[in-house]
């Protein structure tokens, strides 16, 4: 069994049984341990051979998305004659039942809910086996370790062999070979005391000695991507026939890491050869590969080695039962100190967990040289008076699990928190606040104020000026010489009007139409005061903050008027505060309405009223200052035309308008041409302007309807001969048919009869 430190841990974390990325259905990354053992049957039904009944237990975790169990797994069977490794045989075996390993019965260690360990076991008979000069070996590979492993390299990539040799003298006396007797603890504790009975049993009472022994190799990531690599030797399932024994060490990330000491050299992890008993203090947490093999002798002579290969998973662990109460101050989490100011009472309040493991309270203090008990969770003492006492609560008291919280508890007199405030409730100034607390220790040491605006003051007697108002809390904490508390919390009803109103318009000079933001900057003010704007043009507002659309030119005053909730009142006029100067009318016309790139030459009327200068923008292409500009656009499309009107006090209005320069296309068919060498009118095309055309198609057919010629290019024309190959057709009456779409996308046709002459 584990055995633990007498102060039994939990556990709070186990990442490392959780996979870290998705797996290959076929990668069996989680399989955590396992081992081979023998039993000798009896001799066969042939003289001079033996039969084996060869168990092979297989762990795994029970977290994350790796394969199943093999079924069947394929089992290799091996001679070793005369340093000769030779296949014998391949044997497929399904395996039994997967049952969970059970936690261990310890009232003290919990284990989360995703952390378990699955087991099953293969049966390998081997029948009529004759007696060699050497040995038999069974094993299976398998890829691979969980990439999560510390100790050795490449863990992802690394496979496991497992085995099991029957010796020649082994197979002489059939010998059964030892096995082992608990499957070591899932998890252990980092910097916690380790003791584990990894010790194994002989039923014919053979020599046992142990030993740490580096686990085996086998297999490798081949056939992960490539299923056709699956059964290679570096593959996640090797072929037996072909990957035979002698089997690699797993690489151990030496110096830190060994087979000798798999946790780590500071851990001083060790296995006495005699009982097998693991003890050791692991210092890091992680997973680590850890192999021990338990050799057999009889008479000095070695009949076997049983291997197993598993994981210890190192883990921060807490306390499962822990003593503890609400306190003042804390000491090597063991000392609770406890200040009770001016009540002889103490109700403490317990913290002890995991409380569902707890089954017993028992609080002792010693009070006028008596001891005082109670067995309750929350237990309540009454304390004669001023002065210091001190006692314990013990949690499962006589039980494995359990713990004692010591306990301090200075009962000090009494302290009282107390002020007073003054201030002007209807013009917003300073608010002062009077400290009138008092204790009955030495003296007051420390005054904690927070004025409930996110501020606050250290000063005993401190002033606060507010910038909102409202019903505010007002705390005040203050402190005794022996650290004594206490509080105290008084509302402020502060609604006082602003002592001067103070306003910023976004704008004091603007061109009408103009929308002016007032930013009211008095305080204090919110949306429960009356507030009233009177702009000086007929507008009133009663926003805190309003905005103003200004339309005629003027000098205007703006008059503020502020009254609270409880009917304070201030106002102020702002005497020419705002002037707005007149501004011009833009407008334009343009003629044509519509041009083209063949038209595009456009004759602009200003329209526009109170103005001394022009600005024109054509679409970016172009400027003009002038009044009546014409201008010749150099694209086509839509272009958006500005107009920008300047009064003589610099004010201005802005105009746009869209004008459309259309893209055309115009095509015109010949009826006729010459296609007779003479260098004149040799090719029938199109005549006219192609700029942007799309989907042309351009077609010539008989008569009888024979297509004789067709083009998608504009710039290719027909040579009157047969797509533009070969003989000359016969002059003639010819059909033109052209398709097209122009550079807005309408569709066009033009049919034409073409007479080919020569």
């Amino acid at each position: 069994m584990h055995l633990v430190h007498p102060n039994i841990l939990i556990r709070s974390f186990l990442g490392f049984l959780l996979f870290i990325g998705t797996i290959h259905v076929a990668d069996a990354r989680h399989i955590v341990g396992g081992e081979v053992y023998y039993s000798c049957t009896g001799p066969g039904s042939i003289t001079d051979t033996r039969n084996y009944r060869m168990t092979m237990k297989i762990y795994r975790d029970c977290a994350g998305n790796g394969a199943d169990f093999d079924n069947p797994a394929r089992i290799g069977v091996y001679s070793h004659v005369n340093g000769v490794y030779t296949f014998v045989r391949m044997l497929n075996v399904n395996h039994g039942f997967v049952n969970p390993l059970e936690a261990q019965e310890n009232p003290c260690l919990i284990l989360p809910p995703n952390v378990c360990v699955e087991e099953t076991s293969y049966i390998i008979n081997l029948n009529n086996m004759p007696i060699i000069a050497g040995s038999y070996i069974a094993a299976w590979q398998r890829c691979c370790r969980n990439n999560t492993i510390t100790n050795i390299i490449a863990p992802n990539n690394t496979g496991a062999t497992y085995m099991i040799e029957v010796t020649e003298e082994a197979q002489r006396t059939c010998n059964s070979g030892p096995q082992f007797n608990n499957f070591p603890p899932i998890g252990i504790c980092v910097n916690d005391p380790l003791t584990f009975d990894h010790s194994a049993t002989d039923a014919e009472g053979d020599q046992i000695v142990y030993e740490f022994c580096a686990p085996l190799q086998g297999g490798g990531p081949l056939g992960v991507d490539n299923p056709a690599q699956q059964n290679d030797c570096n593959g996640i399932t090797p072929d037996p026939a072909n990957c035979l024994p002698p089997y690699n060490d797993v690489v151990f990330n030496a110096p830190t890491y060994t087979p000798t000491n798999p946790l780590g050299t500071a851990s001083q992890i060790s296995i006495d050869p005699i009982t097998g008993i693991i003890t050791g203090t692991p210092t890091l947490t992680g997973q680590f590969v850890v192999g021990v093999c338990v050799k057999e002798y009889r008479n000095g002579i070695l009949l076997s080695v049983l291997r197993r290969d598993f994981q210890f998973n190192v883990l921060n662990c807490r306390s499962a039962v822990t003593a503890a109460i609400k306190a003042d101050a804390v000491i090597d989490q063991q000392e609770f100190i406890l200040n009770s100011c001016g009540n002889n009472t103490v109700t403490f309040q317990n913290q002890s967990v995991i409380e569902e493991f707890i089954r017993s309270y028992r609080w002792i203090f010693d009070i006028n040289g008596t001891d005082v008990e109670s067995t309750d969770r929350n237990a309540t003492f009454t304390f004669p008076g001023i002065g210091n006492y001190r006692g314990i609560m013990i949690v499962n008291e006589e039980e494995q699990c359990g713990d004692t919280a010591y306990i301090n508890v200075n009962v000090y007199p009494s302290i009282t928190a107390d002020f007073e405030f003054d201030y002007d409730t209807c013009i917003a100034g300073p608010v002062s606040f009077t400290d009138k607390s008092f204790t009955n220790a030495q003296m007051l040491t420390a005054w904690d104020w927070d004025f409930g605006d996110a501020s606050g003051s250290p000063l005993r007697n401190p002033n606060h000026l507010y910038q909102k108002p409202g019903l505010i809390p007002i705390e005040l904490i203050v402190t005794d010489n022996n650290q004594c508390k206490d509080t105290m919390v008084q509302e402020v009803s502060y609604f006082p009007v602003p002592p001067l109103l103070l306003i910023k318009p976004t704008k004091f000079t603007a061109c009408v139409p103009e929308v002016i933001r007032f930013n009211n900057l008095s305080v204090p003010i919110d949306d429960t005061y009356d507030i009233h704007w009177d702009f000086g043009d007929g507008g009133t507002d009663n926003r805190i903050s309003p905005d103003h659309e200004y339309t005629t030119a003027g000098t205007y005053s703006v008059k503020l008027e502020i009254t609270s909730p409880i009917g304070c009142y201030i106002e102020e006029t702002f005497p020419n505060l705002i002037t707005m100067e007149p501004s011009p009318t833009a407008g334009f016309s343009f003629t044509p309405a519509v041009l083209n790139n063949i038209e595009s030459t456009a004759t602009f009327t200003d329209l526009s009223s109170d103005g001394s200068g022009w600005f024109w923008d054509f679409g970016g292409e172009g400027g003009s200052f002038v009044r009546n500009p014409i201008y010749t656009f150099q694209d086509t499309g839509r272009q958006d035309i500005m107009q920008v009107v300047f009064h003589q006090n610099g004010c201005s209005d802005t105009s746009i308008q869209t004008i459309d320069i259309e893209p055309l296309v115009q095509f015109f068919l010949p009826n006729a041409f010459t296609p007779n060498y003479d260098g004149k009118n040799e090719i029938y095309k199109p005549k006219g302007l192609s700029f942007g055309v799309g989907a042309y198609t351009m077609g010539i057919w008989t008569r009888w309807g024979e297509k004789v010629f067709e083009t998608n290019n504009p710039d290719e024309g027909w040579n009157g001969t047969k797509y533009n190959t070969g003989q000359d057709l016969p002059v003639g009456v010819y059909l033109c048919i052209l398709q097209y779409k122009d550079a807005r996308n309408r569709p066009f046709e033009l049919r034409e009869f073409v007479t080919l002459v020569r």
